[in-house]
């Protein structure tokens, strides 16, 4: 499943009116019982009742025999809810006689909301259950997003409805990310490099960073990232990761291995409603053009190949950095020949609307690739970005965080 796709359609769900937590959770569930991509037959939602040490059913759907209304989980019966805590989501065989007795013998369950304390344990504050005929670590790995969305949205609505929005000095954090990022131009034996974020508000979840790897800089890496959601808090963790990245990078970690790293230090330092995409690339100085790289669910970057015209999607290898700490990233690779372009770009610039809310989207990227490819790379960069500005809207409620950059090889 498109995990970009599907964090777009969680949020446009989840971003409804909704009098209560149990509403909006509710109408998520619905839609993912519904929507047959998600191949999920029956879907719950459970409550914690602190008091009672148990979770408490708060309600059901599809196609599955119904539970009683007053139904409750005694957290002393269940050692799956210690792992829900840690892991978020988790797959497990039913062992509740009256629960097998309604026909659910697998199940998949989830962990949303704050996590409240019982005793010296926390648990999450809801429970995402639902059932499928084919419960696995792709359906894990789906329900640790939904999860993970639906816990930002959440945690949105408690600050709203609180009015405690907390911004301290942010012209300083402004100031910082800016002394962060490097300088746009960048040329790397056989390249030219260009990049540039343009934040939607103060500051940016967006970054990107080029990386000057060995003793004789033979390798440079080139990061693209981007942060949930927007301003402060979204641009803390932004420059977090961007700092871990440059730190792996004195080490000469493998790719693999780092991304495995990264992503269990998100899980580790960041709430549970933070998450990030990024993409990691190397250049080298060999003359056969090879470039490694992982791709954290970011949008698949866009390689174009001069000498057939062809394009190339540099699709995700591992899942988004936080949700799942254990989540695997592999390397790919491939090769520039002179000519050749590599566009990596972040959410913000398919996903800017016009007033007709429509989309810039990928197609019209592309497009623009091909056409602007015998120009520099800073060219390119910039002739993307004057097409979306003209075709976006000044709305800031349309805006995100935009960043790109373009990589192309110019010698032999």
């Amino acid at each position: 499943m498109d995990q970009k796709r599907l964090l777009r359609t969680i949020d446009t769900i989840a971003s409804g009116n909704f009098k209560t937590d149990g509403e909006l959770l509710q109408s998520v569930v619905e839609q993912i019982v519904m929507q047959k991509e998600f191949k999920v037959t029956g879907g719950r939602v459970w409550k914690l009742n602190p008091s009672k040490k148990s979770y408490r059913l708060l309600f059901q759907t599809g196609n599955v025999k119904k539970i009683s209304e007053d139904f409750t989980l005694p957290i002393k019966d269940y050692d799956i809810f210690d792992r829900v805590t840690s892991e978020r989501t988790i797959l497990a065989d039913e062992t509740n006689k009256t629960l097998i007795a309604k026909g659910i013998f697998r199940y998949s369950a989830s962990g949303v909301g704050k996590k409240i304390s019982i005793g010296t344990k926390k648990y999450y504050e809801y429970l995402l259950a639902v059932n499928s005929d084919k419960i696995d670590d792709d359906l894990r790995y789906t329900l640790n997003i939904v999860a993970t969305v639906l816990t930002s949205k959440l945690k949105e609505r408690f600050l709203s409805l609180s009015r405690k929005h907390l911004i301290i000095d942010i012209d300083k954090a402004k100031e910082l990310q800016r002394t962060i990022l490097p300088e746009h131009e960048y040329k790397f034996h056989f390249y030219e490099v260009f990049g540039v974020t343009i934040p939607a508000d103060t500051v940016a979840g967006d970054f990107y960073d080029y990386l000057k790897i060995g003793d004789e800089e033979e390798r440079l890496g080139i990061v693209v990232g981007d942060a949930a959601s927007k301003g402060l808090a979204a641009s803390a963790e932004a420059m977090y990761i961007s700092g871990a990245v440059r730190m792996a990078s004195t080490f000469q970690m493998k790719i693999s291995p780092m991304m495995n790293r990264i992503n269990q230090l998100v899980n580790k330092i960041f709430s549970d409603d933070k998450f990030s995409s990024l993409f990691y690339g190397e250049l080298s100085a060999d003359r056969k053009g090879l470039f490694l790289y992982a791709n954290a669910g970011q949008n698949p970057p866009i390689f174009y190949r001069k000498k057939s015209g062809s394009i190339i999607r540099l699709e995700p290898t591992g899942p988004l950095l936080g949700p799942a700490p254990n989540s695997k990233y592999e390397t790919d690779s491939i090769n520039f020949e002179v000519g050749d372009v590599l566009v990596v770009f972040s959410d913000g610039i398919v996903d800017s609307a016009n007033d007709k809310y429509e989309f810039y989207e990928e197609k019209r990227l592309i497009e623009l690739t091909k056409k602007s490819a015998n120009k520099s790379a800073k060219e390119i960069a910039h002739t993307i970005l004057d097409d979306v500005f003209r075709f976006s809207t000044s709305e800031p409620r349309y805006q995100d965080d935009k960043t790109i950059v373009v990589i192309k090889r110019i010698s032999q």
